[in-house]
């Protein structure tokens, strides 16, 4: 039995890490910068970014009471959408909260220099170390030193704004929105990121007590406690110092305080920025260390992620390597740049989150039970959704090309170092709610094929078709026609050479004409079914037909299956099949009165609607039965049987025939062979090439055990496109 952590992160902890997490960088060193786009509206921008935030939260609280394990936007991503996406998700969010780490180590410097003459970057080196030994040490020391954090340095913000307020000059806020709408977009977009650590503690939710209730408090509750804290704080600033002094220092919570507070409470503000900073650096390492190790248990990261120390019960490795990424970023990396990539990625992760909870709230995951639901649902989400993805237009071309590179970077790693190697046989809540809603499309669709009335069957022979092969088509026009209420219709099309005038052909009525005529008025007296017949003549027998069927507005043409060129319409025969108006079924060697047993073969997918519709008209007039052959593949995950199994119900609720299901794990092969073995008629479609050849000996290695009685070559009208195509074959 492998090691597990414990759980020992109270409310208080949990709330204190989101707050650290939160408040940093976000207050100490982007307003200046943020102001420079927005000017005064900066304070709208901070309120509208947490507004935008609101919907993830939500989503966030609801899936982490569900799933309270390690990975945080990993494992709900990965849960939600499949194991591609969890990587893109996990690989990311694990670099966007490194990057915010080390932006709050590098934008404190500024602030040691201001107490201390030491060089910065060595500096931020240190400090780095330092959290790295203490996450690595454990979580528990880290959540109680992140309370102590957060204490004091909210401490110092209160102070700075109850003191602070009262020196507000209201002219400062003149001309609010003269930066325009792009200017505010391009600000909110920017500051995003100061809430990133607002859902940063779900990502170690496994280390969280009683998580139904801390979860959604801690997240929500420290969420509405940093915006508070940012409007009033931004609102301060603005109204007590110049806006020239805040845009021209890196340090411009200092310049404020140094016009609203006496020099200790400058001080104490300048030591709070270092706390805060410090905090965040320290809630960065904590958490974005657990994506790595979280991946590694799902197969999606290398073993080493997940190994836990006997000593200290923590994933050093993933501790060690995330702090590692951090001290690079430190040294090499603009500070500029590394506000843009967090704040641009951790965007495009929250409009995943709200993308992962519509997915599991539409799927089957019988496992998803959250304690917390996200009120009003769907409406948060779709907001946060259309925000993230407007306030996208607006950060900037450098940062989209560096979240493209991590989403490109994480597609690479999964196709060559997961896929590859087999894989993990888990799918997203989306693929399964994708999946129902294909089945449902699917199942709706069949419904209407067997249920629709007056059904026109046309049958087109010529005069070389054999009369028992004749009487067969007609066999089956008169199955289809009956089911549907509808009638048949049979021509003899005669096809003359283009020197013969067609008026002198149609007068013309040779023996075979004459004994077509003789069996038809037998068949029509005979027959309860409406059967009308005639005969066309003309100099193209391919465009007769189809021109025919377009004119008679059949629903359902009738040919023989064509062996060859010499027989019946010989190679015309894909041609008729790809310009009918029309359903085409062609028919090879049927028997109709020994018809018991009838196989529908999937087309890779659903089964076809007019597919299932002329086995089950035959089944029903011939009393047989008709089993359905789906392969679903090996070690397929649960909650694609149950989904497949449900389409599967519904599709044999549809039939008047008695009806079987077969689900073949061994695959398509195997299902075709077993098919052919057990059915005396098989049913499959068009579109299956390969297949029909196979079935009909002209591949290599042909299906003919258990089919002499025949095959239905069903071609509907009404085939979806190859990407719809292509789709069906991944979900079935």
């Amino acid at each position: 039995m492998g090691k597990q952590l414990e759980r020992d992160l109270g409310l208080p902890s949990v709330t204190a890490i989101s707050i650290g997490a939160m408040v940093g960088s976000g207050i100490f060193i982007l307003p200046g910068l943020a102001m420079e786009m927005a000017g005064p509206a900066v304070v709208f921008a901070y309120a509208l970014a947490g507004v935008l935030v609101l919907p993830a939260a939500l989503s966030k609280s609801e899936m982490a009471t569900a799933m309270p394990e390690a990975g945080g936007t990993y494992l709900y991503i990965e849960r939600a959408m499949g194991p591609l996406f969890g990587t893109i998700a996990g690989v990311g969010t694990w670099f966007s909260l490194t990057f915010k780490g080390a932006l709050a180590l590098v934008g404190g410097a500024p602030y040691l220099v201001l107490l201390f003459d030491l060089p910065v970057t060595p500096v931020a080196l240190a400090v780095a170390g330092v959290l790295i030994v203490l996450n690595v040490v454990g979580a528990k020391q880290t959540g109680r030193m992140q309370i102590a954090i957060v204490a004091v340095m909210l401490a110092v913000m209160v102070w700075f704004i109850v003191v602070g307020a009262p020196s507000v000059d209201r002219a400062r806020f003149g001309g609010f929105f003269g930066s325009g709408f792009e200017g505010i977009l391009s600000a909110t977009g920017f500051v995003f990121v100061s809430y990133a650590g607002v859902t940063k503690i779900a990502s170690v939710a496994e280390e969280v007590e009683n998580p139904d209730r801390n979860l959604p408090l801690g997240i929500l509750g420290s969420l509405v406690i940093t915006a508070g804290i940012y409007v009033a704080i931004v609102t301060v600033m603005v109204g007590v110092a110049d806006a020239s002094a805040l845009t021209n220092t890196e340090t411009p919570m200092q310049v404020a305080a140094s016009n609203a507070l006496p020099a200790i409470g400058v001080a104490a503000v300048v030591v709070a920025a270092l706390l805060a900073l410090i905090s965040t650096a320290n809630a960065g390492i904590l958490s974005s260390s657990r994506y790595p190790f979280a991946m590694s248990r799902d197969g999606l990261a290398p073993d080493l992620f997940e190994d836990v120390s006997d000593r200290f019960e923590t994933p050093v490795n993933a501790i060690t390597i995330t702090g590692g990424v951090l001290l690079v970023l430190i040294a090499f990396v603009p500070i500029a740049d590394i506000a843009k990539l967090a704040s641009a990625f951790k965007i495009l992760v929250f409009v995943l989150i709200n993308v992962a909870l519509i997915a599991f709230r539409q799927g089957s995951i019988e496992a998803y039970e959250p304690s917390f639901e996200s009120p009003l649902y769907p409406v948060p989400q779709l907001v946060g959704i259309g925000g993230g993805i407007v306030l996208l237009r607006y950060i900037g071309f450098v940062p989209l090309v560096g979240a493209v590179v991590i989403i490109v970077g994480s597609m690479a790693w999964y196709y060559l170092f997961v896929s590859r190697r087999g894989g993990v046989p888990r799918e997203g809540a989306m693929t399964d709610a994708l999946r129902r809603s294909v089945g449902r499309d699917v199942v709706e669709q069949t419904e209407s094929e067997v249920e629709t009335a007056g059904h026109e069957v046309l049958v087109a022979v010529t005069e070389r078709t054999p009369p028992d092969v004749e009487r067969a088509l007609i066999d089956l026009a008169a199955d289809l026609a009956r089911t549907r209420e509808g009638g048949v219709r049979v021509a003899q099309f005669d096809e003359v050479p283009d020197q013969t005038p067609l008026p002198q052909s149609a007068a013309t009525l040779t023996e075979a004409d004459q004994a077509f005529e003789a069996r038809m008025a037998d068949r029509a007296t005979d027959s309860e079914i409406p059967i009308r017949y005639g005969e066309v003549v003309s100099h193209d027998t391919r465009h007769a037909i189809v021109n025919y069927a377009d004119h008679v507005d059949a629903d359902t043409l009738l040919i023989e299956r064509s062996a060859g060129r010499d027989t019946l319409l010989g190679s015309d025969t894909q041609w008729i099949e790809d310009h009918a108006p029309c359903d085409v079924v062609e028919v090879s060697n049927l028997d109709h009165d020994a018809v018991e047993r009838i196989g529908v073969i999937t087309d890779e997918g659903p089964f076809d609607p007019a597919k299932v519709a002329l086995a089950d008209a035959l089944a029903t007039a011939t009393g047989s039965t008709v089993t359905f052959y789906l392969p679903i593949g090996e070690d397929q995950p649960e909650s694609r049987r149950n989904t497949t199994a449900d389409y599967l119900t519904e599709l044999v609720a549809l039939c008047a025939a008695p009806v079987e299901t077969r689900l073949v794990e061994s695959g398509t092969d195997a299902a075709v062979e077993r098919a052919a073995t057990d059915s005396d008629v098989l049913v499959v479609s068009g579109i299956q090439r390969d297949l029909t050849d196979r079935l009909l000996g002209r591949g290599s290695d042909p299906v003919t055990a258990g089919t002499e009685h025949g095959t239905l070559v069903v071609y509907g009208a009404s085939q979806p496109g190859r990407i719809r195509r292509v789709v069906e074959r991944r979900l079935f």
